[in-house]
Formats: structure tokens, C-alpha cells, sequence
């Protein structure tokens, strides 16, 4: 049985991919000043997602994510990313606002309701780019 992640696990997978160099690796400090935490909450969620097969985690050295860390992170940001882009340009909810809310609804939004989102967005791009 797949055993879900926390919308806050989920989060930290997220800052990591987006905190890696180009060689893959995240630094701590750069991953706390993301998600705006302390170090130890930082190194606790290392801890369960480096159990649960989602990074490797060399203290002192950094952070990469494994391949099943890399496909949950992507996952994270494509809900994001559709969620923000549907709020800010079929709502026209500002910029800001939408990037905090879909961070809140990316981890509860359901898969069907994303898909109709993104078919919705893509429509709407075709019928503008005409």
C-alpha cells in the first residue's frame, strides 16, 4: 500500500528540487530559508523522507532527491503551477496571492479536478493563440 505523504513533507520535497544546484545537491540552510523553518525542523523532515526512499541527505555535504523523490517533487510543482495559473488568469486573483493559495490546494486537490483544470487552461490557450 503507497503511503501518502504530508502536504508538509510534500512541501519540503518541493523547496529541495527547487533549491538544487545543477549538479542536484540542496543545502540545508537554503531549503530552511525557503519554507521559512528552523534547522531542526529541517533535518526532522530529512530524516523521514531519507526513510521513506525520497533523498539522500550527507550532512555537511547536502541534499539530493532520488528518483522517487525527483517524480513526487515535479508532481508537487505541476499542482502548483496549474493551480496558480487557473486563480491568477482565469480568476484574477494577484500574483501573490495565487502562489499562496495553491500552495495550500495543491496537496488536497483531487486528481480528477486538476486534470479538468489543466484540459481548461489548455483550451483556453488554444482558443487565445487561436
Amino acid at each position: 500500500m503507497k503511503k501518502n505523504l504530508s502536504s508538509n513533507m510534500e512541501d519540503y520535497l518541493e523547496a529541495i528540487s527547487l533549491a538544487s544546484n545543477e549538479d542536484g545537491l540542496a543545502r540545508v540552510t537554503d531549503i530552511r530559508d525557503l519554507l521559512k523553518v528552523k534547522t531542526p525542523s529541517v533535518t526532522g523532515a530529512l530524516r523521514v523522507l531519507a526513510e521513506g526512499g525520497y533523498l539522500k541527505h550527507e550532512p555537511y555535504r547536502g541534499v539530493t532527491l532520488t528518483a522517487k523523490g525527483r517524480r513526487t517533487a515535479e508532481d508537487v510543482k505541476k499542482r502548483h503551477a496549474i493551480l496558480s495559473r487557473f486563480l491568477t488568469d482565469v480568476l484574477g486573483v494577484a500574483p501573490k496571492t495565487a502562489n499562496i493559495d495553491a500552495c495550500k490546494m495543491e496537496h488536497t486537490v483531487s486528481k480528477e479536478t486538476l486534470e479538468k483544470l489543466h484540459a481548461f487552461l489548455h483550451k483556453q490557450t488554444k482558443k487565445h493563440n487561436g
